[in-house]
């Protein structure tokens, strides 16, 4: 037994050590079938998260929508291709037989140009091409036209699948969340689609300078966004935290950097990253501006007409807005209750505010924004709003906004600043535009996926940002198509935002009271917009309403407010004093 033990032992060991390879070789060959399953997954996972069905159900209703109404944009857009097809580059910045001169930078300019190549013969015997004082065209101009704005539109679809496609496995669900909320916006289906404009075009490329950031593509971020400016200059508002970004992630050596004298401040940047950085911005702006430098007064002159006044025809629902409703109000309480005036005359002494009744009424006879006009606005009883006043204000606001990338150049920060510096150019810039809201929904889509507590506050821009909108689509058939649309987007995307954002451990912290207000807030636009609708129609019975036809607008711009303005203050508290939100 003594000398058959260690057989035993030996074969036991040998049996072992056979079972041991077996599991080993076993072991070696599960990675080729799981990389053969994950190759799998991927290829479902890209057709689940593919926005080409949303491109096709969408198309069906953009053609559709042909027909309908479009606004005074689309013989702009018309004048601009007639512009730069007909007449030399020298000349397209002087011409004005059209009161709809072309204000768009040169970029812009040479995609019209691009466009009015494919003008085909029928469109162009139906008025097309014609530089004349009204534009006379017909239904083949119409179809053309409301076509390049459907084609072009195929670029916000390919860079939001990029977008998709870049993001991690465990959070595409909520990227592509994102991006068919975009492609789906309300926005751009009443801008774009009915009353006329490029802008999916337009934001597919400020998009790709999000999407650029994300990836830590700096370069790429840089050209895309000075790209996007050379194409429309009201991306220039957020030109600060676009600088301020790139500067921190890309330019400055912060995270290495050890100062023991003045001289080691050399080191703290990246000189070959600050050449090709500016190099790239330096080389697209001459790119675009240089065939029109010697004639750049004039066009600067088109790019920001400070005449134009501080608010457009229809109050954009922001500050002013509600500035300019205070001095109506003010008025009215002076006009009606004499002895009010006189009591704040010796609080306020003249010129600051009318020195009597005689005088109210004297300012009453100019253009005081209660008549839809694009003048310039004189305030009857507050003080006057000089256009230096909105740039300090909006800039004070955007440096508050940038100012916490230099110590967190993540993305997060980036977009949140980003949302911010859109807010603030909105809130507090001149003459603003009510469509340049899409400036603020656009960014803060991708920034309310990270965290639940912003929700709410998207929540309120994103319904008051389009329900703002609906002015411009004025006419009665259009009342069902805006409102049932809008509302079926707020019904399912909030509810998808909810479902894929996160919840943080700061949760609790949450003001519950403050997000049923704001939940009661969105609720009551529905009804706000029935009652205007309404009025709307049987106006024509009443010489009430007649005399009072800006009301209507009035009460969209001033409610809209109140959602837009409370989603800034809730945004801004959050972003400067929550950095768990943050991290």
């Amino acid at each position: 037994m003594s000398i058959g033990e260690p057989t035993m032992k030996g074969d036991r060991l040998r049996q072992n050590m056979a079972v041991t390879k077996k599991a080993k070789l076993k072991k070696s060959d599960e990675p080729t079938k799981t990389s053969k399953v994950t190759v799998s997954e991927k290829g479902e996972e890209s057709k689940r998260y593919s926005l080409w069905n949303f491109w096709i159900s969408t198309l069906f209703l953009k053609l559709l929508l042909i027909p309908d109404y479009f606004s005074t944009d689309f013989d702009v857009h018309r004048n601009w291709l007639a512009i730069t097809n007909k007449l030399p580059m020298s000349e397209w910045y002087y011409e004005h037989t059209s009161q709809w001169t072309l204000d768009y930078p040169p970029f812009f300019a040479y995609f019209e140009w691009f466009l009015s190549q494919f003008v085909p013969k029928v469109v162009r015997d139906d008025g097309c091409l014609d530089i004349v004082k009204v534009g006379k065209f017909g239904l083949p101009t119409i179809v053309f036209q409301r076509l390049t704005v459907i084609i072009s539109e195929i670029l916000l679809f390919a860079v939001l699948q990029i977008y998709i496609n870049t993001t991690k496995l465990s959070e595409r669900s909520q990227s592509f969340v994102v991006a068919s909320s975009i492609v789906l916006s309300p926005g751009f289906l009443m801008i774009d689609h009915i009353h006329f404009q490029y802008n999916g075009f337009l934001f597919a490329i400020l998009i790709g300078s999000i999407v650029a950031a994300k990836n830590k593509k700096y370069l790429w971020c840089a050209v895309l966004y000075t790209t996007s400016i050379c194409f429309k200059h009201i991306f220039l508002y957020l030109a600060p935290c676009y600088f301020v970004f790139l500067l921190r992630a890309y330019v400055l050596n912060v995270n290495n950097f050890k100062f023991k004298s003045y001289k080691d401040f050399l080191f703290l940047i990246r000189w070959a990253n600050l050449f090709k950085l500016g190099s790239i911005v330096i080389g697209i702006f001459t790119i675009c501006f240089l065939p029109f430098a010697h004639q750049m007064p004039q066009v600067l002159s088109r790019l920001f007409p400070f005449s134009r006044g501080l608010t457009h025809a229809y109050w954009a629902p922001n500050f002013w807005a509600l500035y300019s409703f205070m001095d109506k109000i003010l008025t009215t309480i002076m006009l009606k209750l004499p002895y009010v005036h006189m009591f704040a005359t010796k609080l306020i002494k003249p010129p600051l505010i009318p020195k009597d009744i005689k005088e109210i009424n004297e300012r009453l006879l100019a253009n005081n924004g209660s008549k839809g006009l694009v003048q310039d606005v004189f305030f009857v009883i507050l003080p006057q709003i000089p256009p230096k006043l909105t740039f300090i204000l909006t800039l004070f606001y955007q440096i508050l906004a940038v100012l916490p990338i230099l110590f967190d150049p993540s993305f997060k920060r980036f977009i949140g600043s980003l949302t911010l510096c859109g807010l603030a150019s909105y809130l507090f810039g001149w003459h603003v535009h009510e469509k340049a809201i899409m400036l603020v929904i656009i960014p803060f889509t991708f920034l309310v996926g990270f965290d639940r507590r912003l929700l709410v506050p998207f929540m309120l821009v994103a319904s008051a940002g389009y329900v703002s909108l609906y002015p411009l689509l004025f006419k009665g058939q259009d009342y069902f198509i805006k409102s049932l649309y809008t509302y079926v987007w707020c019904i399912i995307y909030f509810a998808a935002f909810r479902k894929t954002t996160k919840i943080s451990s700061s949760v609790e912290r949450r003001i519950f009271f403050l997000d049923r207000l704001a939940l009661t807030y969105i609720f009551s636009l529905l009804p706000m917009v029935t009652v205007l609708q309404i009025l709307d129609e049987v106006k024509w019975r009443y010489s009430f309403l007649q005399k009072f036809e800006f009301l209507g607008l009035m009460a969209y711009s001033v409610y809209c407010s109140l959602g837009i303005i409370s989603s800034w203050f809730a945004l801004s508290w959050l972003y400067n004093f929550d950095e768990l939100l943050w991290q």
